[in-house]
């Protein structure tokens, strides 16, 4: 009999002292495979073999199923990944109350919650930034300037991959993508071809640009907190990630039609303020950074200090908003409505935020069952770390790199530096293989409707896998020493 392993005579002494508890107890020792291991003096029922492991699977996967189906059933992602997180975690603190353990599952769920509070207050001061700088036409003015330069349709594809590649350090993988994307269907929306290449160099340039940066994307993000590679650290992949978006860029780049398209003419020019918004972020970054490395203070405390910056930005902007005076040449203008730091905050990306939560909350009850140390030994300890995370990254090209990435957070497997700058590198540019593996092919899709679609991507999956196996050789290379 499979039964129940008690390693805790306390834990049997609670769950008998009330007659529903007992019952529960008797009803699930007629069921498969639970065991209670005990960790530092904390019981842990292990729940993989047990049908309420089965339940949260088939919930997770079912959740996961209607994330994927976003682009067809308009359903937003967030909302299934929230109602299985309540689900799993519910059934999860069931089953430890039937057995006498009150107290485990609420304080797993506090520490998810804690990791999930950093991360999305650091994301939407982040988010605050751009939307106040989209506000304020930063990115328009410079989709103006491109598209007015009369450039062919080959400089237009490396210099909006190139600039998809710089500007994703900084700013997220997402917005990058749509700012290059609308300046290639400004230019030539007339062209399905040159717009279906130049949107696959776009996203592979943005996840690229997005590895080897703590800033670049929600992942390499968690790395940093995580304190798995510090700050500086992420940079050891420049090179790796510059080798992941030339080379299909490269074997792209004959496929782009050799002609020079008309441009439309049009003049977009920053509103007053932009200058100095630009400048606070990077102050705002470069806080979060000491506060990080030098006080030993989690990051987000930096970035809602420089929310701080943006608000008495904001107050002297709405104060002096009379000022308005229109300057040429792309100058600074008057504002046309007083800036309000809260418009910002309002437009933050809150499904994503969202999303995030039910990721992490979801992927955190698995893990307190058992799958995730699961999972680990399978990985890392029969297929090695090198195989393990050049997996991680294929996996992320189907699944979303988030929950990957936060499952190897959580099992915590025992690696080198060398080790977890692949699994950084992988996780951000594996996504680059299918138009539905990023953030930044979704949006696309959308964006340039019938133009970039599922099947022009995958054309081109060959090159870009060739880039994915160029860059992992390349770390391997240049960074050796790092293993």
């Amino acid at each position: 009999m499979s039964g129940l392993a008690f390693t805790s005579r306390r834990a049997t002494l609670r769950g008998a002292r009330s007659v529903p508890a007992l019952f529960s107890m008797l009803l699930l020792a007629l069921l498969p495979g639970i065991g209670m291991a005990t960790a530092g003096g904390t019981d842990h029922l292990d729940l993989t073999s047990h049908w309420s492991g089965y339940f949260g699977l088939a919930v997770f996967v079912i959740a996961y199923l209607l994330v994927m189906s976003e682009e067809f059933t308009h359903l937003r992602k967030s909302k299934p990944v929230i109602i299985a997180a309540g689900l799993i975690w519910a059934v999860v603190a069931w089953v430890y109350q039937s057995h006498g353990i009150n107290t485990a599952a609420e304080e797993a769920l506090r520490h998810n919650l804690l990791e999930y509070a950093e991360l999305m207050l650091f994301l939407l001061v982040a988010m605050t930034y751009i939307n106040a700088m989209q506000e304020l036409q930063v990115f328009e003015a410079l989709r103006s300037r491109l598209v007015s330069a009369g450039f062919s349709f080959r400089s237009l594809f490396w210099i909006t991959g190139t600039l998809a590649f710089l500007i994703s350090p900084i700013a997220d993988n997402l917005t990058t993508a749509l700012l290059m994307c609308a300046v290639v269907l400004a230019v030539g929306s007339d062209n399905p071809r040159f717009v279906t290449l130049a949107c696959i160099n776009i996203v592979v340039g943005a996840n690229a640009g997005g590895a080897f940066s703590p800033f670049g994307d929600i992942t390499t993000l968690m790395v940093w907190q995580k304190g798995m590679v510090d700050f500086w650290g992420f940079f050891a992949l420049f090179i790796p990630a510059v080798v992941n978006f030339v080379v299909p860029a490269a074997l792209m780049h004959f496929g782009v039609p050799d002609e020079k398209p008309h441009g439309k003419e049009d003049c977009v020019v920053m509103l007053r303020g932009a200058r100095r918004i630009i400048g606070l972020f990077l102050l705002t970054i470069a806080t979060a950074v000491s506060f990080h490395n030098f006080l030993h203070l989690p990051p987000v405390i930096g970035m809602l200090t420089g929310l701080g910056y943006l608000g008495l930005l904001g107050y002297y902007l709405k104060r002096t908003s009379h000022r308005r005076s229109a300057l040429a040449d792309g100058e600074e203008i008057g504002d046309l409505l007083p800036f309000d730091v809260f418009r910002p905050v309002a437009r933050a990306e809150w499904d994503t935020l969202f999303f995030f939560y039910g990721v992490v909350a979801c992927v955190g009850a698995l893990g307190f069952m058992g799958y995730l140390a699961l999972a680990s030994d399978v990985m890392y300890n029969q297929w090695g770390a090198t195989n393990a995370n050049i997996a991680i990254g294929l996996l992320s090209a189907i699944v979303d790199n988030i929950p990957v990435m936060f499952a190897v957070l959580s099992m915590e497997p025992h690696m080198s530096l060398g080790q977890w700058l692949l699994v950084t590198l992988t996780a951000g540019v594996g996504g680059s293989l299918l138009s539905i593996g990023s953030a930044a092919g979704v949006a696309l899709m959308g964006q340039a409707h019938g133009k970039y679609t599922f099947f022009g991507h995958l054309k081109w999956a060959p090159a870009i896998a060739a880039g994915y196996a160029a860059s992992i050789a390349v770390h391997f290379w240049i960074n050796a020493g790092l293993f």
